[in-house]
């Protein structure tokens, strides 16, 4: 495969004794069925609504933050908007790819493969230019068994570790791969209610047909309970002949906690990604009062591990070496703190009444410009303005009053 627009030449591999990771293949790619009985491959998994919900939150979550490069300067970080690199993270990764859909994908990637997300770095001359992001199975790495040393290939040839941005999942397992249980039950739920409100799982009743009846009335006892209750005329009310009669069954107690068990997996499935059940859309347990801490514990739980584990392979991959010791990449999180715009205003008006922001800061947090004499730190609600000017005098004149 041709590597656009650029080439380069890849190291001769050194000699080592390495093992490929490939418990995806044993455990997701459907060699093993589940405890259930059913084989989660990861189509079949993201057709769970809960699970395709978790996946797509996280990435764009990620994703929809802003990305920015930073110095650092002693304990402090001083932004630099004008790196060679922010337009590859903000704008277009490659001719194809926009750095949104690139870093949405790395997040989903890591979420539904234990490989993680890996991205080749494309330096033509020592430099980032592109960033590109082949199919699974493309790019591969091997883990040296004595010092967990990664080694990557593209297609067959060997790579350097640094131009790979590579965001591996935790616990050395995707998160869709240790819910594999829980998605194989969620499955088999789907499927039962499928089964139940097209086929019908299980009868709704039985025809009880008197003693020594004869066959002609059997059959057009059930012809005419067909003709009424299957097929697209279902629903119409029924007369049977000859004293035929109708049972109907009633649900038992397993059958009652059918939604019950449903909504258990949804639970399930959402502490296997570490996301509040809320966030998934079950709101049994939300309130107005729990609901916005539910979104804070979504970015402190959540989201900060794998902004972390980003940020960490990005500038691993991403910056020369010189560059690597003062510098970092950083994803903005006000964005998910953000209050709403009046409790944002007290805030605001807090921090400047006691001085420790600025007018001019506290315009900047709402995107409003500076102002004139903005840079003190006054307090409005004590510090009076300064005197109105005096008007100008009245020069003196010859003309009589």
């Amino acid at each position: 495969m041709k590597l656009w627009p650029f080439t380069r030449t890849a190291p001769a591999p050194e000699t080592k004794s390495f093992t490929t990771a490939s418990s995806w293949d044993e455990l997701i790619t459907g060699s093993a069925p589940s405890v259930a009985g059913i084989a989660v491959t990861s189509a079949e998994a993201m057709q769970v609504p809960v699970v395709a919900n978790a996946v797509q939150l996280i990435s764009e979550a990620v994703a929809s933050l802003d990305v920015m490069v930073k110095r650092i300067d002693g304990t402090s970080e001083i932004d630099v908007p004008d790196h060679p690199l922010l337009p590859l993270l903000r704008g277009d990764a490659n001719d194809w790819t926009s750095g949104f859909e690139l870093i949405r994908q790395i997040v989903q990637d890591a979420l539904t493969r234990d490989a993680g997300g890996m991205v080749w770095v494309n330096r033509p001359n020592g430099e980032a230019r592109e960033l590109v992001r082949y199919r699974h199975g493309f790019i591969s790495f091997e883990v040296d068994q004595n010092t967990g040393e990664r080694r990557y290939k593209l297609s067959s040839n060997m790579i350097p570790a640094r131009d790979v941005i590579h965001l591996l999942p935790p616990l050395g397992r995707a998160p869709l791969t240790l819910a594999r249980e829980a998605i194989g039950i969620a499955v088999a739920l789907d499927r039962h209610a499928a089964r139940l409100f097209s086929r019908g799982a299980r009868p709704s009743g039985a025809l009880t047909f008197p003693t020594g009846i004869g066959e002609s009335a059997v059959k057009s006892g059930l012809a005419a309970w067909r003709q009424a209750h299957e097929g697209e005329d279902r629903g119409r009310t029924a007369v049977l002949p000859d004293g035929i009669t109708f049972q109907p069954y009633t649900f038992n107690s397993t059958d009652a906690q059918f939604l019950e068990n449903r909504r258990f997996q949804i639970e399930e499935i959402a502490r296997i990604f570490n996301i509040p059940a809320p966030m998934v859309g079950d709101l049994s347990r939300a309130t107005w009062s729990n609901s916005e801490q539910k979104g804070r514990e979504f970015l402190s739980y959540t989201l900060e591990p794998w902004l972390r584990g980003l940020e960490g392979a990005m500038r691993r991959a991403l910056f020369s070496d010189a560059e690597r010791a003062d510098h970092v990449i950083r994803f903005d999180r006000d964005d998910l703190t953000r209050a709403d715009l009046a409790t944002r205003a007290t805030v605001i008006n807090s921090l400047i009444a006691s001085r420790t922001i600025n007018s001019n800061e506290g315009r900047s947090w709402i995107g409003l410009p500076p102002r004139a004499g903005g840079d003190e730190f006054l307090n409005p609600n004590i510090t009076s303005g300064p005197p109105p000017a005096a008007p100008p005098a009245k020069e003196p004149t010859d003309e009589p009053e």
